[in-house]
Protein backbone atom coordinates (compact mmCIF):
# COMPACT_ATOMS: atom_id res chain seq x y z
CA UNK A 1 0.00 0.00 0.00
CA UNK A 2 1.83 3.35 -1.12
CA UNK A 3 1.59 5.00 2.08
CA UNK A 4 1.99 9.14 1.58
CA UNK A 5 3.54 11.47 4.78
CA UNK A 6 2.83 14.65 6.13
CA UNK A 7 5.59 16.98 5.10
CA UNK A 8 6.57 18.97 8.31
CA UNK A 9 10.09 21.60 6.99
CA UNK A 10 11.23 18.66 4.53
CA UNK A 11 10.75 15.76 7.21
CA UNK A 12 8.23 12.86 6.90
CA UNK A 13 5.91 12.28 9.76
CA UNK A 14 3.29 9.88 10.29
CA UNK A 15 0.95 10.93 11.81
CA UNK A 16 -1.89 8.60 14.17
CA UNK A 17 -4.70 9.61 11.61
CA UNK A 18 -4.83 8.56 7.95
CA UNK A 19 -7.22 8.79 5.42
CA UNK A 20 -7.65 6.68 2.53
CA UNK A 21 -7.86 7.84 -0.92
CA UNK A 22 -9.96 5.93 -3.38
CA UNK A 23 -10.28 5.57 -6.82
CA UNK A 24 -13.67 7.11 -7.84
CA UNK A 25 -15.12 3.71 -10.31
CA UNK A 26 -13.89 1.44 -8.48
CA UNK A 27 -13.61 2.84 -5.07
CA UNK A 28 -10.18 0.33 -5.04
CA UNK A 29 -8.21 1.98 -2.07
CA UNK A 30 -5.12 3.87 -3.84
CA UNK A 31 -2.77 5.20 -1.06
CA UNK A 32 -3.21 6.11 2.76
CA UNK A 33 -2.84 9.94 3.34
CA UNK A 34 -1.61 10.37 6.60
CA UNK A 35 -3.15 13.49 7.71
CA UNK A 36 -2.31 17.18 9.71
CA UNK A 37 -4.27 19.05 11.82
CA UNK A 38 -4.86 22.81 13.05
CA UNK A 39 -2.56 22.31 15.89
CA UNK A 40 0.51 20.69 14.37
CA UNK A 41 0.36 23.27 12.19
CA UNK A 42 0.39 25.83 14.58
CA UNK A 43 3.36 24.43 16.11
CA UNK A 44 5.68 24.01 12.70
CA UNK A 45 4.76 27.51 12.18
CA UNK A 46 7.16 28.93 15.01
CA UNK A 47 10.17 27.85 12.86
CA UNK A 48 8.70 29.52 9.55
CA UNK A 49 11.35 32.25 9.34
CA UNK A 50 14.11 29.64 8.97
CA UNK A 51 12.59 28.58 5.45
CA UNK A 52 13.70 32.12 4.19
CA UNK A 53 16.96 32.06 5.57
CA UNK A 54 17.78 29.16 3.75
CA UNK A 55 16.44 29.81 0.35
CA UNK A 56 18.60 33.20 0.98
CA UNK A 57 21.94 31.31 0.57
CA UNK A 58 20.88 30.90 -2.76
CA UNK A 59 20.75 33.70 -5.77
CA UNK A 60 17.38 33.93 -7.34
CA UNK A 61 19.38 33.26 -10.72
CA UNK A 62 19.69 30.14 -8.86
CA UNK A 63 16.97 28.86 -7.57
CA UNK A 64 15.58 29.52 -11.45
CA UNK A 65 18.13 27.38 -12.70
CA UNK A 66 16.91 24.69 -10.17
CA UNK A 67 13.62 24.86 -11.62
CA UNK A 68 14.43 24.53 -15.09
CA UNK A 69 15.96 21.17 -13.21
CA UNK A 70 12.81 20.34 -12.15
CA UNK A 71 10.95 20.68 -14.58
CA UNK A 72 12.21 18.25 -16.61
CA UNK A 73 12.13 15.81 -13.44
CA UNK A 74 8.72 16.62 -12.73
CA UNK A 75 8.09 16.08 -16.31
CA UNK A 76 9.68 12.72 -17.34
CA UNK A 77 11.61 11.24 -14.10
CA UNK A 78 9.95 8.17 -11.68
CA UNK A 79 10.50 10.29 -8.43
CA UNK A 80 10.33 8.95 -4.87
CA UNK A 81 6.20 9.46 -3.44
CA UNK A 82 6.12 8.32 -0.24
CA UNK A 83 7.13 5.03 0.54
CA UNK A 84 7.06 4.35 -3.12
CA UNK A 85 8.08 5.55 -6.45
CA UNK A 86 5.62 7.03 -9.35
CA UNK A 87 5.94 7.61 -13.15
CA UNK A 88 4.89 10.30 -15.19
CA UNK A 89 2.66 7.94 -16.57
CA UNK A 90 1.55 6.34 -13.18
CA UNK A 91 1.16 9.93 -12.23
CA UNK A 92 -1.30 10.90 -14.47
CA UNK A 93 -3.37 7.65 -13.80
CA UNK A 94 -3.74 8.57 -10.00
CA UNK A 95 -4.55 11.70 -10.61
CA UNK A 96 -7.24 11.25 -13.38
CA UNK A 97 -8.30 8.65 -10.49
CA UNK A 98 -9.15 10.57 -7.69
CA UNK A 99 -10.02 14.28 -9.66
CA UNK A 100 -12.29 12.56 -12.68
CA UNK A 101 -10.14 14.44 -14.93
CA UNK A 102 -9.53 12.43 -17.84
CA UNK A 103 -5.81 11.14 -18.29
CA UNK A 104 -4.90 13.17 -21.52
CA UNK A 105 -5.84 16.24 -19.42
CA UNK A 106 -3.71 15.37 -16.45
CA UNK A 107 -0.37 14.84 -19.08
CA UNK A 108 -1.77 18.25 -20.31
CA UNK A 109 -1.53 19.92 -17.15
CA UNK A 110 1.69 18.25 -16.46
CA UNK A 111 3.35 20.16 -19.79
CA UNK A 112 1.56 23.51 -18.63
CA UNK A 113 2.88 23.05 -15.07
CA UNK A 114 6.48 22.05 -16.17
CA UNK A 115 6.59 24.69 -19.12
CA UNK A 116 6.25 27.01 -16.68
CA UNK A 117 8.87 26.12 -14.11
CA UNK A 118 11.45 25.89 -17.22
CA UNK A 119 10.82 29.25 -18.28
CA UNK A 120 10.89 30.61 -14.07
CA UNK A 121 13.42 33.58 -15.01
CA UNK A 122 11.40 34.65 -17.90
CA UNK A 123 8.63 34.26 -16.21
CA UNK A 124 10.41 36.67 -13.07
CA UNK A 125 11.83 38.76 -14.84
CA UNK A 126 8.60 40.18 -16.52
CA UNK A 127 6.89 39.90 -13.19
CA UNK A 128 9.09 42.15 -11.72
CA UNK A 129 9.25 44.61 -15.11
CA UNK A 130 13.27 44.17 -15.21
CA UNK A 131 14.22 45.28 -11.57
CA UNK A 132 17.21 43.62 -11.01
CA UNK A 133 16.92 40.05 -8.71
CA UNK A 134 19.29 41.08 -5.91
CA UNK A 135 16.74 44.32 -5.04
CA UNK A 136 14.60 41.17 -3.64
CA UNK A 137 17.20 39.10 -2.03
CA UNK A 138 19.23 42.03 -0.60
CA UNK A 139 15.55 44.38 0.19
CA UNK A 140 17.40 47.06 -1.69
CA UNK A 141 19.31 48.02 -4.81
CA UNK A 142 20.10 50.01 -7.76
CA UNK A 143 17.28 50.15 -10.45
CA UNK A 144 17.94 50.78 -14.09
CA UNK A 145 17.24 54.69 -14.49
CA UNK A 146 20.37 54.74 -11.70
CA UNK A 147 17.46 55.19 -8.31
CA UNK A 148 18.30 53.71 -5.06
CA UNK A 149 14.89 51.27 -4.67
CA UNK A 150 13.79 48.98 -1.54
CA UNK A 151 11.37 45.87 -1.66
CA UNK A 152 10.61 44.31 1.38
CA UNK A 153 9.32 40.79 1.58
CA UNK A 154 6.77 40.42 4.06
CA UNK A 155 6.53 36.63 4.87
CA UNK A 156 8.92 34.29 5.01
CA UNK A 157 6.74 31.69 3.85
CA UNK A 158 3.65 31.90 1.65
CA UNK A 159 0.93 29.17 2.17
CA UNK A 160 -1.19 28.07 0.18
CA UNK A 161 -4.72 26.37 0.44
CA UNK A 162 -5.34 24.49 -2.79
CA UNK A 163 -8.18 23.21 -4.33
CA UNK A 164 -8.68 19.95 -6.58
CA UNK A 165 -10.83 20.75 -9.47
CA UNK A 166 -7.86 21.06 -11.88
CA UNK A 167 -3.73 21.15 -11.48
CA UNK A 168 -3.62 24.17 -13.75
CA UNK A 169 -4.15 26.46 -10.99
CA UNK A 170 -0.23 25.06 -8.92
CA UNK A 171 1.48 27.42 -11.67
CA UNK A 172 0.18 30.14 -9.20
CA UNK A 173 2.73 29.07 -6.21
CA UNK A 174 5.95 27.84 -8.75
CA UNK A 175 7.32 31.29 -9.02
CA UNK A 176 6.72 31.86 -4.75
CA UNK A 177 10.10 29.21 -4.05
CA UNK A 178 13.10 31.19 -6.63
CA UNK A 179 11.98 34.29 -5.16
CA UNK A 180 13.31 32.79 -1.55
CA UNK A 181 9.77 32.85 0.26
CA UNK A 182 9.40 28.90 1.38
CA UNK A 183 6.28 27.00 1.12
CA UNK A 184 3.36 25.98 3.05
CA UNK A 185 0.92 23.96 1.14
CA UNK A 186 -2.40 22.15 2.14
CA UNK A 187 -3.63 20.37 -1.34
CA UNK A 188 -7.00 19.59 -1.92
CA UNK A 189 -8.31 16.10 -0.83
CA UNK A 190 -8.56 14.78 -4.06
CA UNK A 191 -5.25 16.50 -5.86
CA UNK A 192 -2.29 16.06 -3.53
CA UNK A 193 -0.19 14.34 -6.93
CA UNK A 194 0.98 17.84 -7.93
CA UNK A 195 2.32 19.10 -4.60
CA UNK A 196 4.16 15.92 -3.68
CA UNK A 197 5.78 15.41 -7.23
CA UNK A 198 6.69 19.22 -7.14
CA UNK A 199 8.33 19.33 -3.80
CA UNK A 200 10.27 16.12 -5.14
CA UNK A 201 11.04 17.29 -8.64
CA UNK A 202 12.57 20.25 -6.63
CA UNK A 203 13.76 18.78 -3.45
CA UNK A 204 15.95 16.31 -6.87
CA UNK A 205 17.18 19.51 -8.35
CA UNK A 206 19.10 21.06 -5.32
CA UNK A 207 16.59 22.68 -3.27
CA UNK A 208 16.66 22.05 0.59
CA UNK A 209 13.83 19.83 1.81
CA UNK A 210 13.42 22.28 4.29
CA UNK A 211 11.92 25.10 2.91
CA UNK A 212 8.55 23.08 2.01
CA UNK A 213 5.52 21.84 4.44
CA UNK A 214 3.05 19.61 2.91
CA UNK A 215 -0.29 19.30 5.28
CA UNK A 216 -2.70 17.07 4.06
CA UNK A 217 -5.99 16.75 6.24
CA UNK A 218 -9.39 18.65 7.41
CA UNK A 219 -11.21 22.09 7.06
CA UNK A 220 -8.91 23.23 9.75
CA UNK A 221 -5.29 22.43 8.28
CA UNK A 222 -6.90 25.32 5.87
CA UNK A 223 -7.62 27.71 8.56
CA UNK A 224 -4.22 27.16 10.33
CA UNK A 225 -2.59 28.12 7.26
CA UNK A 226 -4.01 31.00 6.28
CA UNK A 227 -3.96 32.29 9.97
CA UNK A 228 -0.28 31.90 10.68
CA UNK A 229 0.59 32.54 7.35
CA UNK A 230 1.86 36.03 6.64
CA UNK A 231 1.25 36.18 3.24
CA UNK A 232 -1.70 32.95 2.04
CA UNK A 233 -3.61 32.08 -0.82
CA UNK A 234 -6.93 30.25 -0.96
CA UNK A 235 -9.05 28.97 -3.54
CA UNK A 236 -12.90 28.88 -2.77
CA UNK A 237 -16.51 29.59 -4.23
CA UNK A 238 -17.78 33.42 -3.81
CA UNK A 239 -18.52 32.74 -0.29
CA UNK A 240 -14.53 32.15 0.26
CA UNK A 241 -14.02 35.47 -1.71
CA UNK A 242 -16.51 37.52 0.31
CA UNK A 243 -14.92 36.43 3.83
CA UNK A 244 -11.21 37.16 3.09
CA UNK A 245 -11.96 40.86 0.63
CA UNK A 246 -10.13 43.87 2.21
CA UNK A 247 -7.88 41.08 4.19
CA UNK A 248 -3.91 42.69 2.81
CA UNK A 249 -2.81 38.76 3.90
CA UNK A 250 -4.73 36.46 1.93
CA UNK A 251 -5.20 36.20 -1.86
CA UNK A 252 -8.12 34.71 -2.55
CA UNK A 253 -9.35 33.31 -5.69
CA UNK A 254 -12.78 31.97 -6.68
CA UNK A 255 -14.75 31.93 -9.52
CA UNK A 256 -13.81 33.01 -12.77
CA UNK A 257 -17.01 34.56 -14.13
CA UNK A 258 -14.72 34.68 -17.29
CA UNK A 259 -16.10 36.27 -20.49
CA UNK A 260 -16.28 36.67 -24.14
CA UNK A 261 -18.19 40.28 -24.99
CA UNK A 262 -18.21 40.68 -28.88
CA UNK A 263 -18.86 44.09 -30.36
CA UNK A 264 -21.08 45.32 -32.62
CA UNK A 265 -18.17 46.11 -35.23
CA UNK A 266 -17.43 42.14 -35.65
CA UNK A 267 -20.39 40.66 -34.40
CA UNK A 268 -22.24 40.17 -37.44
CA UNK A 269 -18.70 37.87 -38.45
CA UNK A 270 -19.61 35.25 -34.95
CA UNK A 271 -19.54 32.60 -37.03
CA UNK A 272 -15.81 33.15 -38.08
CA UNK A 273 -15.54 32.84 -33.91
CA UNK A 274 -17.20 29.36 -32.85
CA UNK A 275 -14.34 27.76 -32.41
CA UNK A 276 -12.91 30.36 -30.01
CA UNK A 277 -15.83 30.44 -28.22
CA UNK A 278 -16.26 26.48 -28.53
CA UNK A 279 -12.41 26.02 -26.90
CA UNK A 280 -13.11 28.90 -24.22
CA UNK A 281 -16.19 26.99 -22.76
CA UNK A 282 -14.72 23.53 -23.48
CA UNK A 283 -10.73 22.80 -22.97
CA UNK A 284 -9.60 21.49 -19.39
CA UNK A 285 -14.02 19.96 -19.66
CA UNK A 286 -14.68 23.39 -18.30
CA UNK A 287 -13.05 23.01 -15.01
CA UNK A 288 -11.09 26.13 -14.69
CA UNK A 289 -11.97 29.58 -13.53
CA UNK A 290 -10.57 30.82 -17.07
CA UNK A 291 -13.42 28.81 -19.30
CA UNK A 292 -15.99 31.15 -20.59
CA UNK A 293 -19.08 30.99 -18.84
CA UNK A 294 -21.06 33.71 -21.10
CA UNK A 295 -20.72 35.01 -24.36
CA UNK A 296 -22.53 38.59 -24.41
CA UNK A 297 -23.28 40.18 -27.80
CA UNK A 298 -26.00 43.09 -28.66
CA UNK A 299 -27.72 40.45 -31.62
CA UNK A 300 -27.33 37.23 -32.81
CA UNK A 301 -27.30 35.89 -29.89
CA UNK A 302 -30.07 33.27 -30.58
CA UNK A 303 -28.34 31.78 -33.79
CA UNK A 304 -24.81 31.95 -31.66
CA UNK A 305 -26.31 29.96 -28.65
CA UNK A 306 -28.14 27.53 -31.45
CA UNK A 307 -24.17 26.96 -33.32
CA UNK A 308 -22.74 26.37 -29.61
CA UNK A 309 -25.11 23.56 -28.98
CA UNK A 310 -25.12 22.04 -31.96
CA UNK A 311 -21.08 21.55 -31.54
CA UNK A 312 -21.16 20.93 -27.49
CA UNK A 313 -24.75 19.21 -27.07
CA UNK A 314 -23.81 15.76 -28.40
CA UNK A 315 -20.24 15.29 -26.33
CA UNK A 316 -20.59 12.22 -24.31
CA UNK A 317 -18.89 10.75 -21.71
CA UNK A 318 -15.65 8.35 -22.48
CA UNK A 319 -13.63 6.37 -20.09
CA UNK A 320 -10.80 8.50 -18.45
CA UNK A 321 -8.24 6.40 -20.55
CA UNK A 322 -9.57 6.97 -23.59
CA UNK A 323 -7.57 9.97 -25.51
CA UNK A 324 -10.96 11.55 -27.06
CA UNK A 325 -12.34 11.84 -23.12
CA UNK A 326 -13.52 15.68 -23.28
CA UNK A 327 -15.76 15.43 -20.06
CA UNK A 328 -14.40 15.63 -16.42
CA UNK A 329 -16.56 13.38 -13.94
CA UNK A 330 -17.90 14.61 -10.65
CA UNK A 331 -16.63 12.64 -7.54
CA UNK A 332 -18.26 14.33 -4.86
CA UNK A 333 -21.46 12.68 -3.63
CA UNK A 334 -24.12 14.79 -4.65
CA UNK A 335 -22.41 17.62 -6.22
CA UNK A 336 -23.47 17.53 -9.65
CA UNK A 337 -27.50 16.48 -8.58
CA UNK A 338 -27.10 19.76 -6.54
CA UNK A 339 -25.68 21.94 -9.40
CA UNK A 340 -28.54 20.30 -12.17
CA UNK A 341 -31.02 21.25 -9.39
CA UNK A 342 -29.87 24.39 -9.34
CA UNK A 343 -29.85 24.99 -12.96
CA UNK A 344 -33.18 23.62 -13.38
CA UNK A 345 -34.61 26.12 -10.99
CA UNK A 346 -33.03 28.65 -12.61
CA UNK A 347 -34.12 27.91 -16.03
CA UNK A 348 -37.81 28.85 -14.95
CA UNK A 349 -36.80 32.11 -15.54
CA UNK A 350 -38.73 34.13 -18.41
CA UNK A 351 -36.46 34.82 -21.31
CA UNK A 352 -34.31 31.59 -20.44
CA UNK A 353 -33.77 28.74 -23.10
CA UNK A 354 -31.57 25.74 -22.59
CA UNK A 355 -30.47 25.01 -26.59
CA UNK A 356 -28.22 22.12 -25.84
CA UNK A 357 -30.76 19.55 -24.56
CA UNK A 358 -32.20 18.70 -28.23
CA UNK A 359 -29.03 18.04 -29.85
CA UNK A 360 -28.51 15.74 -26.60
CA UNK A 361 -29.26 12.53 -26.28
CA UNK A 362 -30.34 11.54 -22.77
CA UNK A 363 -30.12 14.08 -19.44
CA UNK A 364 -27.52 16.62 -18.38
CA UNK A 365 -27.22 14.61 -15.46
CA UNK A 366 -25.83 11.50 -16.20
CA UNK A 367 -25.53 9.40 -12.46
CA UNK A 368 -23.54 6.44 -11.57
CA UNK A 369 -23.02 4.64 -8.72
CA UNK A 370 -20.18 6.22 -7.19
CA UNK A 371 -19.47 9.04 -9.41
CA UNK A 372 -21.67 11.38 -11.92
CA UNK A 373 -21.28 13.51 -15.24
CA UNK A 374 -22.69 16.91 -15.64
CA UNK A 375 -23.14 17.19 -20.29
CA UNK A 376 -22.45 20.41 -21.66
CA UNK A 377 -24.92 22.64 -21.19
CA UNK A 378 -25.59 26.12 -23.48
CA UNK A 379 -27.95 28.57 -22.20
CA UNK A 380 -30.10 31.80 -24.10
CA UNK A 381 -30.38 34.77 -22.11
CA UNK A 382 -32.94 37.43 -24.07
CA UNK A 383 -31.43 39.70 -21.67
CA UNK A 384 -29.12 40.28 -18.50
CA UNK A 385 -31.56 40.37 -15.83
CA UNK A 386 -32.08 36.56 -15.29
CA UNK A 387 -29.46 35.21 -12.63
CA UNK A 388 -28.13 32.34 -14.52
CA UNK A 389 -27.10 34.91 -17.07
CA UNK A 390 -23.94 35.78 -14.79
CA UNK A 391 -23.35 31.80 -13.36
CA UNK A 392 -20.71 29.76 -13.74
CA UNK A 393 -20.32 25.98 -13.11
CA UNK A 394 -17.60 23.33 -13.29
CA UNK A 395 -18.47 21.84 -16.59
CA UNK A 396 -19.03 23.03 -19.94
CA UNK A 397 -21.74 25.64 -19.45
CA UNK A 398 -22.38 29.21 -20.71
CA UNK A 399 -24.63 31.31 -20.94
CA UNK A 400 -25.35 33.36 -24.46
CA UNK A 401 -26.74 36.96 -23.45
CA UNK A 402 -28.08 39.75 -25.35
CA UNK A 403 -26.87 42.85 -23.73
CA UNK A 404 -26.69 46.61 -25.87
CA UNK A 405 -22.62 47.18 -26.27
CA UNK A 406 -23.14 50.29 -24.21
CA UNK A 407 -23.89 48.68 -21.01
CA UNK A 408 -22.14 45.67 -21.06
CA UNK A 409 -19.24 46.73 -18.99
CA UNK A 410 -21.61 47.58 -16.38
CA UNK A 411 -23.73 44.59 -16.48
CA UNK A 412 -21.26 41.76 -17.25
CA UNK A 413 -19.84 42.27 -13.24
CA UNK A 414 -16.67 41.40 -12.10
CA UNK A 415 -14.79 39.12 -14.55
CA UNK A 416 -11.41 37.59 -14.36
CA UNK A 417 -10.90 37.61 -17.99
CA UNK A 418 -12.90 39.36 -20.35
CA UNK A 419 -11.99 38.49 -24.67
CA UNK A 420 -13.30 40.92 -26.71
CA UNK A 421 -14.01 40.47 -30.03
CA UNK A 422 -13.75 44.04 -31.28
CA UNK A 423 -11.42 46.76 -33.42
CA UNK A 424 -13.30 49.76 -32.67
CA UNK A 425 -10.83 52.07 -30.51
CA UNK A 426 -13.63 54.16 -28.71
CA UNK A 427 -14.72 50.66 -26.99
CA UNK A 428 -11.13 49.60 -26.78
CA UNK A 429 -10.54 52.47 -24.41
CA UNK A 430 -12.99 51.45 -22.50
CA UNK A 431 -12.24 47.95 -21.84
CA UNK A 432 -9.02 49.29 -20.86
CA UNK A 433 -10.66 51.50 -17.97
CA UNK A 434 -12.79 48.75 -16.77
CA UNK A 435 -11.81 47.85 -13.22
CA UNK A 436 -14.10 44.83 -13.04
CA UNK A 437 -12.31 43.14 -15.77
CA UNK A 438 -8.94 41.58 -14.53
CA UNK A 439 -7.21 40.39 -17.38
CA UNK A 440 -8.25 41.75 -20.96
CA UNK A 441 -7.95 40.36 -23.92
CA UNK A 442 -8.98 42.52 -27.21
CA UNK A 443 -9.01 40.50 -29.90
CA UNK A 444 -9.10 36.96 -31.10
CA UNK A 445 -7.52 35.46 -27.90
CA UNK A 446 -9.37 32.48 -26.40
CA UNK A 447 -10.32 32.96 -22.27
CA UNK A 448 -8.26 29.91 -21.23
CA UNK A 449 -5.04 31.50 -23.33
CA UNK A 450 -2.56 32.07 -20.81
CA UNK A 451 0.72 34.27 -21.75
CA UNK A 452 3.14 32.55 -18.62
CA UNK A 453 5.03 36.17 -18.92
CA UNK A 454 2.08 38.26 -17.54
CA UNK A 455 0.18 37.94 -14.23
CA UNK A 456 -2.85 35.85 -13.54
CA UNK A 457 -4.91 37.40 -10.67
CA UNK A 458 -2.74 39.71 -9.14
CA UNK A 459 1.19 40.00 -9.62
CA UNK A 460 2.84 37.66 -6.77
CA UNK A 461 5.60 40.23 -6.46
CA UNK A 462 3.61 43.02 -5.23
CA UNK A 463 1.64 40.59 -2.77
CA UNK A 464 5.05 39.21 -1.04
CA UNK A 465 7.03 42.10 -1.46
CA UNK A 466 6.04 46.21 -0.54
CA UNK A 467 7.90 48.34 -1.59
CA UNK A 468 9.06 51.24 0.04
CA UNK A 469 11.51 54.61 0.97
CA UNK A 470 15.03 53.66 1.14
CA UNK A 471 17.99 56.04 1.29
CA UNK A 472 21.72 55.51 2.86
CA UNK A 473 24.46 58.85 3.51
CA UNK A 474 27.09 58.56 1.03
CA UNK A 475 30.33 57.03 2.07
CA UNK A 476 32.66 59.58 3.64
CA UNK A 477 35.23 61.20 1.73
CA UNK A 478 38.74 60.01 1.85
Amino acid sequence: MLEIPVIRWGRPYESMEKQPVVHFETGETLASMNQANGGLIKMDMRKASKARDILRQFSIEQLCEMCSKAADLYLNATLPLGNGTQTPQEFCEIQSATTGLPQHMCAANMRKNSYVLKHMKEVLEALTRGLPFDVLSKGYGMESRGITVSYQAQTPVMGMVLPSNSPGVHTLWMPVLPLQVGLVLKPGSQEPWTPYRVYEAFAQAGVPREVFCIYPGAHDCGAAVTETCSRAMIFGGASTVERYHGDPRIQAHGPGFSKILIGDDMVDDWEQYIDLMVDSIFVNSGRSCINCSGIWASRHTEAIAEALAKRLGPVAPLPMNDPKSSLAAFTVPGAAKAINAQIEELLKAPGVTEVTAKYRNGDRHEPHDRYDFLRPTIIHCSSTEPAIANTEYMFPFASVVQCPQNEMIKKVGSTLVGSCLTKDPKWSQELLDATNIDRLNIGEVRTNQLHWMQPHEGNIIDFLFRARAFQTSPPPAH
